[in-house]
């Protein structure tokens, strides 16, 4: 069973069997995979937008012009793992073989690389024509894949070829299609992310400024390449991710009972939160006065990674090295260090002088390995970086990467 994260557009074109889409999402979510419907304007008399918003629990955008500032189009083709057309009428098959796109659907099908399914239904003389099978021919040798209709009785009370296939014919290849892009499946990934907090007193505490972004960034990268995920997150301010177990946290010491409670089940380990290297020794249950706060006696919290580490079996694990070195040679023999320090696998360097990174959605640095290997990550979305290092992961996992 896939895990919820995959992403799926539901495209839905104007044919009598719309209805039978309906069973089609349902059988799709019971798999855990996230639902976006993008109906044609003719589907909706067959089958109208309430009904689609009920059944997929998620907006549905019909029209390429509505709120046009977002590019919808753009965003719903980044966000899909793939595109089922169900029903696929002989006019959107035709549209999308001419490079024809005067819809939001067609808008979004010309703009995204994911993998494309028609499943067609229509009736046999229109399955059959000439022009018909000439765009599935040309569909097909673009590497699209085009489901063959079943055969039975049709709408019109013929009987012939083009009827709807089953919701479970549709789902094999589906789930096939996607199988080979899912690299983790099968795994369990543990992750922390954020900064971790030490009270001084009811209002102060010793921190940093980490967002948790990079984390959040690794968590949805997993989860979409089949990975059971779960996030150890430390005061971060940002939405849980469908399908990513998120375990709050607020101190270190939170932080290492939520990790090692999960640590012996993970395959890999990846350590991207800032936690605070010490807290105070004693917190004071009032506010301390401002004349009064001349100093803070603190003690070392526990170097979570490195104790980790210790109880490693075959778990892959990959730290994250925040450095302001002097010079980028000094960064990278500080985060080799760090690396053989705490027995990681794969560790993530960045310069994080003037306060560089945080908060932001993009990322620049130099990933290394235990084995010697060095790849320079010039700047990008923290995304990019999440899945350069999975499939990094992938790779010392025996996993043959997409």
């Amino acid at each position: 069973m896939y895990p919820r994260g995959r992403e799926i557009v539901l495209g839905v074109s104007g044919g009598i069997s719309a209805y039978k889409s309906c069973d089609l999402l349902r059988r799709l979510q019971d798999l855990g995979f996230l639902i976006t419907v993008i109906p044609t304007r003719s589907s909706l008399n067959f089958v109208g937008l309430s009904t689609w918003e009920a059944l997929s629990g998620r907006p549905v955008p019909t029209e390429l012009w509505n709120n046009v500032h977002q590019v919808p189009h753009i965003a719903l083709a980044k966000q899909a793992d793939a595109i089922l057309v169900a029903p696929a009428t002989a006019d959107i098959m035709a549209k999308v073989a001419t490079g024809i796109a005067d819809d939001l659907l067609t808008n979004v099908i010309l703009a995204s690389t994911v993998p494309l399914i028609f499943v067609p239904a229509m009736h046999s003389e229109m399955w059959l024509n000439s022009a018909t099978q000439a765009n599935v021919q040309l569909l097909r040798s673009r590497g699209h894949l085009v489901i063959e209709p079943d055969s039975g009785k049709l709408t019109s009370g013929d009987v012939g070829v083009g009827r709807y296939p089953d919701s479970s014919k549709i789902v094999d290849c589906l789930t096939t299609t996607l199988q080979s892009r899912a690299d983790l499946r099968g795994r369990s990934v543990l992750i922390s992310t954020g900064g971790t907090r030490e009270a001084i007193d009811p209002v102060r505490f010793i921190g940093n400024n980490s967002s948790g972004r990079q984390g959040y960034a690794l968590a949805y990268a997993a989860v979409a390449r089949g990975a059971q995920v779960t996030l150890v997150a430390a005061n971060c301010e940002i939405a849980d991710i469908e399908g990513v177990k998120t375990v709050h946290v607020t101190t270190a010491l939170e932080m290492q009972a939520a990790l090692e409670s999960h640590f012996e089940s993970a395959d890999v380990v990846i350590m991207a939160a800032a936690v605070a290297d010490v807290r105070p020794s004693v917190f004071n249950s009032t506010k301390i006065a401002k004349e009064d706060l001349s100093a803070i006696p603190v003690v070392k919290n526990p170097d979570i990674t490195k104790e980790l580490s210790r109880r490693k079996s075959s778990q892959i694990m990959v730290g994250f090295a925040a450095q302001t070195a002097e010079s980028r040679a000094e960064g990278l023999a500080l985060a080799s260090a760090k690396m053989k320090d705490k027995g990681l696998d794969l560790v993530y360097f960045n310069d994080v002088s003037g306060g560089a990174i945080f908060g932001s959605d993009k990322t620049a640095g130099v990933i290394l390995t235990a084995t010697g290997d060095t790849y320079e990550f010039n700047s990008g979305l923290k995304v990019t970086l999440a899945n350069r290092i999975l499939d990094l992961v992938c790779d010392k996992l025996s996993y043959p990467n997409d």
